[in-house]
């Protein structure tokens, strides 16, 4: 955004006022040049030459012009107040918006082996939103076959909304009892939540068919955008998948598609081979990968991501014009204080 100095918008109506202002004035001398005039024509009283020597009536003298010039300077400011007002003081400022073309797909494991972590990957995920600015975000999660939350959108207060709305259904699932009534309600959070992600009854927690899924959310083909997935699983597959994990990381990477990875699974299974399986794919592709619990997880991810290669569309520019007008106000205030004191003292 680029800041522009105070001006006026409308300078031709304070010049108007200026001379209107001018032309009263020249009114106002002619008028008492005549009245000056008139006065030497006047009958003077006799024996009354005295009062000008008078201390009383030389003080009360000086007081009645005083108050008069108040007057006038009172009505003078605020005139010029009211012109410079009705002549729009403001600042303008020009911005160019830049329109970042990163889009960014989380996918999400939502099978029953990942449930005692989905809570905390969404909240990763939230941090992860809090840092990114003008990139698109679509969540989509999966187990034996996928739902997509919501598609690519810059809307961020739906994309916190629906992470939050996640995270209140997954962070608790372990500890629901279908039979108990109480957990009726949270049950029902969690179902709708995942809902459409467990349609395939021969399989559960198909990796590479939910990553390659959300390979399939981003649009714009044919435009040179920066393209992300951060993946959260813990590789742990049951079934038949169409798309095996290393097949799934083809074929995103073979739609220039960079994939991050996020490994869920209990430390009994860190070293394990399906976490070696899946950080040897990420990392063979160029991403980056972590476990859950990594501090520098949000914040190496989000700054690998902004330091992609990425178009910036420029905008049309727009204008922001801010009336500045409270300088002003305070100088009519004070003109007309002015004046109504003046006139106040001169009628008495």
């Amino acid at each position: 955004m680029v800041t522009g100095d105070p001006v006026i918008l409308w300078p031709w109506v304070w010049v108007a006022v200026g001379v209107v202002i001018l032309a009263v004035g020249a009114a106002g001398w002619v008028v008492s040049g005549r009245r000056r005039a008139s006065r030497q024509e006047a009958t003077w009283v006799a024996n009354s030459a005295y009062l000008a020597k008078v201390p009383a009536f030389r003080a009360w003298l000086r007081r009645y012009r005083l108050w008069r010039a108040l007057l006038a300077a009172g009505l003078l400011v605020a005139v010029l107040g009211a012109g410079a007002l009705a002549a729009r003081p403001a600042r303008t400022d020009t911005v160019v918006e830049r329109l970042g073309t990163r889009d960014i797909v989380l996918c999400l494991d939502v099978s029953g082996s990942m449930t005692d972590y989905d809570g905390a990957v969404l909240e990763v995920f939230q941090r992860m939103v809090d840092s990114f600015q003008g990139e698109r975000i679509a969540l989509s999660v999966f187990n034996s076959t996928s739902r997509t939350v919501f598609p690519l959108t810059d809307d961020y207060t739906l994309v916190q909304e629906e992470l939050q709305r996640g995270i209140e259904a997954l962070e608790s699932v372990d500890s629901l009892d279908p039979e108990d009534e109480g957990d009726a309600e949270d049950i029902l959070e969690y179902l709708q939540f995942t809902a459409g992600t467990w349609v395939n009854q021969d399989g559960a927690s198909l990796i590479g068919d939910g990553l390659a899924s959300c390979g399939l959310l981003f649009d714009e083909a044919d435009t040179e955008r920066s393209r992300s997935i951060v993946l959260a699983t813990d590789n742990y597959v049951s079934g038949e998948p169409i798309y095996s994990l290393g097949q799934a990381a083809d074929l995103v990477r073979s739609r220039d598609i960079t994939l991050y990875g996020i490994f869920g699974g209990d430390r009994e299974y860190w070293g394990g081979p399906e976490e070696l399986e899946y950080k040897g794919v990420v990392e063979a592709g160029d991403g980056l990968y972590f476990r859950t619990d990594d501090p520098a997880l949000v914040r190496s991810m989000v700054d690998d991501v902004v330091a992609q290669q990425a178009v910036e569309l420029d905008a049309a520019p727009e204008v922001i014009v801010t009336d500045l007008p409270r300088e002003w106000y305070l100088v009519i205030v004070a003109g007309v204080t002015a004046l109504v004191l003046a006139a106040w003292r001169l009628r008495e």
